[in-house]
């Protein structure tokens, strides 16, 4: 195939990357001469690299670069061009004048692509006298590396243009999920549950950015935590692309930002590029605040105590494991006179267990019953605790069974579920809200978030390795005890919880009720 890439920017010189070592011949052009000639030799740099870390071979990166064509004239005729993908600014005022500019170079049959990010296809392709001819086509940076696509219809994109994009992705080594022409799309949707949520927690004081990336990391498992995320993202882009979304789906609750951003963007901390964000960067930064070391009798007696009738098997759990670590755990119905009391909260308070069993306020701590990833176990303390038996909860939880390595023990304010429960909790609900839109598959967002975000697994079958019943709980629990409506349980969660469904299950539709093709989409 004969590829036209416009825009000899980063993603522009990634796709010509992608596209000429899968044996595509590629046009690179743009506006600038000196833009092109500097992306082919980064392109030429790349491969070379490839080839000495023995990923490919020196023949097949010549011929690579030999399909390599710079232009000098985007719009230079192009009889045999077959597809045409735009990687220009992100201003649909500029794609518009790209693709107006092509549609009179190019013939009829060149498909037309665009590799926006944030900006509606639909709009993109009204411009043409045949919006028919152009899709989304949305690759991530750094492309190579990147190994999933969006594939974008607008509303009026011929059918059979998706299927070619996506057979063209998935010959190139890459995936391709089919998404909405929605604000965000799939990735940049469904990563706003994690993100956002951290934020919350950060307004709510709950704990500091280092904190809650720790439990991010060590409890759910995810590579990086949310505000370190954000820092390698930039939160001037973060910003924006949480802003676009919550207002193209109408200021929907559970996509709301938060006050702390704009603020901090006005003030250049965007992270990672400008030395300073949530955290600071460069040589001259001061080295990250390690943990305060664990200094509390570990030899206290606790008291382990459930939350509610359903968190019998959670309070069960943490017993076993700190009477195997050695722990003295009191057994009856009352904890004895001094004895730590521990509840498992799962999307409630420690207050709310303190108030509703008449435990000691002083002494009554909560801990998250995830089962961590990692090395690390989560107390929380309310307004009423004593320090010392805090410090003293946090060394019990610190022990380990059969002197193994010990616990690190994040210690954070009293909330709704805890930390890695509430962020768990947006991240299953966003992605559960995307599905039961019909904007992706349940198969494609778990796809695209695993491959396009790194998660460690996908946020639907994350909520079915906990269970459609206990999110569904975990959702009521947080909606009930904060009256917040970002976490009102989702129609998705609620219905397989009740008909024992699994959350990655697409479930029957009314148009699988209809002989065969007379079935309708809801997002055509």
């Amino acid at each position: 195939m004969r590829i036209r890439i416009v825009g000899a920017g980063a993603m522009g010189r990634g796709i010509a990357q992608w596209a000429a070592t899968a044996g595509h011949t590629v046009e690179l052009c743009d506006v600038r001469t000196e833009a092109v000639t500097e992306a082919a030799g980064f392109v030429r740099s790349m491969l070379e690299r490839a080839v000495q870390k023995g990923r490919m071979s020196a023949e097949d990166a010549d011929a690579a670069v030999d399909r390599l064509v710079p232009l000098d004239d985007p719009w230079a005729d192009g009889p045999d061009v077959e597809l045409v993908v735009e990687a220009v600014r992100e201003d649909l005022a500029t794609k518009a004048e790209v693709f107006g500019r092509l549609e009179q170079a190019l013939p009829a049959s060149a498909v037309f692509a665009t590799n926006t990010s944030s900006l509606s296809v639909t709009r993109i392709a009204a411009g043409l006298k045949d919006p028919t001819r152009l899709a989304g086509l949305h690759f991530f940076n750094p492309v190579p590396l990147m190994r999933i696509v969006e594939v974008v219809p607008g509303a009026a994109t011929r059918p059979e243009i998706p299927p070619l994009l996506t057979a063209l992705v998935e010959s190139c080594g890459h995936r391709a999920v089919t998404v909405a022409d929605t604000p965000g799309f799939l990735v940049n949707h469904a990563g706003r549950g994690l993100v956002t949520e951290a934020l919350a927690l950060l307004e709510e004081t709950v704990g500091d950015p280092a904190d809650i990336d720790r439990i991010a990391r060590d409890v759910l498992g995810l590579r990086m935590g949310p505000f370190e995320l954000m820092d390698l993202t930039g939160l001037d882009v973060t910003a924006a692309v949480i802003d676009s979304i919550w207002e193209g789906f109408r200021y929907e609750d559970r996509l709301r930002p938060s006050y702390l951003t704009p603020n901090r963007v006005t003030a250049g901390l965007h992270g990672r590029k400008t030395g300073r964000g949530w955290f600071p960067y460069g040589s001259e930064a001061a080295a990250p605040t390690p943990e305060a070391p664990v200094t509390g009798d570990a030899n206290r007696p606790v008291h382990v105590v459930a939350a509610s009738r359903a968190g019998e098997a959670d309070a069960a759990a943490l017993r076993e494991a700190l009477t195997a670590a050695g722990a003295t755990v009191g057994s009856g119905a009352r904890p004895s006179a001094g004895a730590l009391v521990l509840v498992p909260v799962w999307g409630n308070t420690v207050a709310s267990a303190v108030a509703a069993d008449g435990l000691p306020a002083g002494r009554t701590f909560g801990v998250d019953p995830l089962p961590p990833a990692g090395r690390r176990r989560v107390l929380a303390v309310t307004p009423a605790a004593e320090p010392a038996a805090a410090r003293d909860a946090r060394a019990v939880l610190a022990r380990a069974a059969d002197g193994g390595e010990p616990f690190a023990v994040s210690v954070v304010r009293d909330t709704a579920g805890s930390v890695a429960q509430r962020l768990l909790a947006s991240i299953v609900s966003v992605s559960a809200s995307i599905a039961e839109r019909a904007l992706a598959t349940p198969a494609d967002i778990d796809l695209a978030v695993t491959t396009g975000l790194g998660y460690p697994v996908g946020p639907l079958a994350w909520g079915d390795r906990i269970g459609a019943a206990r999110m569904l709980e975990l959702h009521r629990a947080l909606h009930a005890t904060t009256g917040d409506p970002r976490h009102r349980p989702t129609r998705w969660v609620t219905e397989r919880a009740a008909l024992g469904l699994a959350l990655t299950d697409p479930g029957t539709s009314p148009a699988d009720c209809l002989p065969a093709g007379q079935g309708t989409s809801l997002v055509d």
